[in-house]
């Protein structure tokens, strides 16, 4: 990994640039472990693995106008590795260029674990040719065997998708891959729109529950309803974050 914050509290970070051949291996631009209260705000990212990885014991993070490619998107997980606890809460990504990366913006968890994720805020977000633009992905496995289906699963919830636009590689724009134990509960997207060049786009969603409202393109009529007044969030400077808005925001590379 390039750059590393673990067992800290009240870290800024502004103006790193991290710059690795795309094929380079688990070589993590920043990875964020067991830290509170963390600030990145003007980084540009190139890397072989995650632009930005935040995993266990993590919380109150925020990231603004990053620009990640190459790369595989900015991550929450992995979590939940040979049935690990895993907690994660109060993340926000606001302003951000994703550029030919394997994902965009993502939430990967092992089968077996346990813990939470919740309080997450994605928005402000432009993609360029993305291979998997939105994803969930509870049934994440790099592992060189199968991995062994468990019932147990770290919980996703609360979980906010908000002016997000651009162009994916994959037909599948949004993902919701969750379990079917530990269903993922309160999505909301708002103001998505993601396009294919040359084809179609699809959602797809197994055990996801939540919403859409505006203009969300791909459908996310795949996932279970809500009642919108059910929306809980933790904390108070998220609660505006289910009410529709009426903000333009102009995507500008950094």
């Amino acid at each position: 990994m390039n750059f590393v914050i673990s067992k800290s509290e009240a870290v800024r970070v502004f103006g790193v640039k991290v710059t690795c051949p795309g094929d380079s291996p688990n070589t993590d631009g920043i990875h964020i472990t067991k830290s509170t209260n963390i600030v990145l705000q003007d980084c540009k990212i190139g890397t072989g693995d995650d632009c930005i990885s935040i995993v266990n014991g993590s919380s109150t993070i925020k990231m603004k106008r990053i620009y990640c490619g190459p790369g595989h998107g900015v991550s929450i997980g992995s979590l939940g590795e040979d049935n690990s606890v895993g907690i994660v809460t109060n993340v926000v990504l606001d302003t951000a260029l994703l550029r030919e990366t394997t994902n965009g913006v993502r939430i990967k968890t092992w089968q077996g674990g346990s813990g939470y994720v919740r309080g997450v805020r994605f928005e402000n977000v432009r993609m360029e040719d993305v291979a998997n633009p939105i994803i969930i992905d509870q049934f994440y496995c790099d592992s060189p065997t199968t991995c062994q289906n468990q019932t147990s699963a770290v919980q996703i919830s609360q979980i906010v998708y908000r002016n997000i636009s651009g162009t994916t590689k994959s037909k599948q724009a949004i993902k919701f891959a969750c379990s079917n134990t530990v269903p993922c509960s309160n999505l909301v997207l708002s103001n998505v729109n993601l396009e294919k060049k040359d084809g179609t786009v699809e959602t797809y969603c197994n055990s996801a529950q939540g919403f859409g409202y505006g203009l969300v393109h791909p459908s996310a009529d795949c996932l279970s309803s809500h009642d919108k007044g059910s929306i809980l969030i933790d904390r108070k400077d998220n609660a505006e974050l289910t009410e529709p808005t009426g903000d333009h925001i102009i995507h500008t590379e950094l």
